[in-house]
């Protein structure tokens, strides 16, 4: 591959917090407020949604967002390295507004489900957040930046919670997808007059064919995973996304070895970096798979003798703040931390917190205080997580390719909360129980469910303790050249 091309002026880097710096911070952590509007607010008015469009397909309102979004990531990804982060974060952001305006207005699903495609490119906005900090600042400087771009807006998704609810009751469902478009446009604006261009590029082109497989093939068998359970394993439209999601997966596979310039280079996916996206793979996935389990442990009282249970003891909206307050926390601290040890120690720690948080969790299933405590920790770890993987990825990529390698975190987070739903979704159907004529979750299922996900920071911990020993004397990509707190 050709060497990076930069304009003849290296870009200043922010060594020091200052006024400007503090502005684009802010700014991101908005930017990054959009991904949960387009992303996970809709669950809110799942049920009003269900009954507008006269479905019981709920898979198909619900994971068509995340599913398009694994296949835009790679794609908006390697575009930012060869055309300009800024560019993409502007293009991504008028994407989810058109898909939201698509969504406001779509008389019918055939309209609606086209739109929440659309809206799945949101998702790029985290991953091309981090990717313009690690431009903008220095190393250590970006380590911290990084925490709080990516969890600070978690403050303002609780909030936002209940101003949704309400505004969806008087107005209709409708009105979350105008406001979801409404922000996007204003940041996609802002993002345009407030942030400088990176002159960092790799040459090359697009591998367009190779982004479409890619990003196709990932999305049909996480399609099949995420709407199988509704639609039946068996059924036509489920197995055709099967089979056509392996198939383009193999081809995109037998391409990449082969071209030059591919959409991702297979070979710099061995040692620290494969390891890395598998520890962020099993600890997000399991991190998913406990938040599915708090509204179930708080809808159910603990007088119905399951061996669990909530319901008379707190509100599900107070389980839920938890795990939301962790995470603003745990961005930041791990950003701090990294910055001093190094991100592969840091995630280290976090996967050690995730798995003493986990198996809180067998405790917590009956006792409030001890789950707002692990629900708090997992949240704190979830934050810490995505910013050490974050941070690991722009450690191990060269400027040039923070765009590519940094779409591969997100394209793991999406990949393991699907698949790791999935399972503890299928845990907890096939060993359910009839109380007083109502089929409800049994202890059996739930605490499976927890064994799993703790099974699975066990194994992230084994791959950590790897990656930890493998990333001793390694260099971090170089930075370009610094000056002191440029104005």
């Amino acid at each position: 591959m050709e060497p990076s091309n930069t304009e003849s002026r290296a870009p200043r880097l922010h060594t020091g917090w200052n006024g400007r710096l503090i502005g684009l911070v802010a700014l991101l952590a908005m930017v990054n407020f959009v991904v949960d509007s387009a992303i996970t607010a809709p669950l809110l008015v799942l049920p009003e949604m269900l009954d507008h469009f006269d479905t019981d397909q709920a898979a198909w309102l619900n994971a068509t967002a995340m599913l398009a979004g694994v296949m835009w990531a790679p794609l908006l990804g390697k575009s930012a390295d060869i055309h300009g982060k800024r560019a993409m974060l502007v293009l991504t952001l008028l994407l989810s507004c058109a898909g939201a305006l698509l969504c406001a207005v779509a008389p019918g699903i055939w309209l609606f489900v086209p739109g929440r495609m659309l809206q799945g490119a949101s998702l790029a906005v985290v991953f091309l957040s981090v990717a313009i900090v690690r431009g903008i600042c220095a190393p250590r400087v970006a380590m911290v930046v990084v925490g709080i771009v990516t969890s600070g807006s978690a403050v303002l998704n609780i909030a936002s919670r209940f101003l949704v609810e309400d505004l969806a009751r008087e107005f209709g469902f409708q009105v979350l997808f105008l406001l979801s478009a409404c922000v996007a446009a204003a940041m996609a604006v802002w993002v345009r007059a407030a942030l400088p261009e990176s002159p960092v590029r790799t040459p090359g082109r697009l591998d367009v064919a190779g982004a479409v497989l890619l990003g196709g093939g990932l999305a049909g068998v996480l399609g099949y995973v995420s709407l199988g359970p509704d639609l039946g394993w068996l059924a036509g439209g489920p197995l055709a996304l099967l089979v056509g999601g392996a198939a383009a997966l193999a081809r995109w596979f037998l391409g990449a070895r082969r071209k030059p310039d591919p959409l991702i280079d297979l070979r710099d996916l061995g040692g620290p970096l494969a390891l890395m996206l598998l520890v962020v793979f099993l600890g997000a996935g399991s991190y998913q798979s406990m938040l599915q389990l708090i509204p179930l442990i708080g809808d159910v009282p603990a007088d119905q003798g399951l061996g669990y249970g909530l319901a008379d003891e707190g509100s599900v909206a107070l389980l839920l703040a938890a795990p939301g307050v962790g995470v603003t926390l745990g961005g930041p601290a791990a950003g701090w931390l990294a910055a001093r040890v190094g991100p592969a120690s840091t995630l280290a720690w976090s996967v050690l917190l995730g798995t003493t948080a986990t198996l809180g969790m067998f405790l917590g299933a009956s006792r409030l205080p001890a789950a707002l405590c692990f629900a708090f920790l997992l949240g704190v770890t979830v934050g810490a997580l995505g910013t050490s993987g974050f941070n690991m990825a722009a450690s191990l990529a060269a400027p040039e390719r923070q765009g590519i390698v940094s779409s591969l975190v997100m394209v793991m987070v999406s990949i393991g909360s699907v698949v790791l739903n999935f399972v503890g979704a299928a845990v907890l159907s096939s060993t359910t129980v009839v109380i007083d004529g109502e089929t409800t979750n049994s202890a059996t299922g739930i605490f499976g469910c927890v064994a799993i996900a703790s099974a699975a920071f066990a194994l992230a911990g084994v791959l950590v303790v790897l990656l930890v020993r493998g990333t001793r004397g390694v260099h971090q990509a170089p930075p370009l050249v610094l000056e002191r707190n440029p104005g």
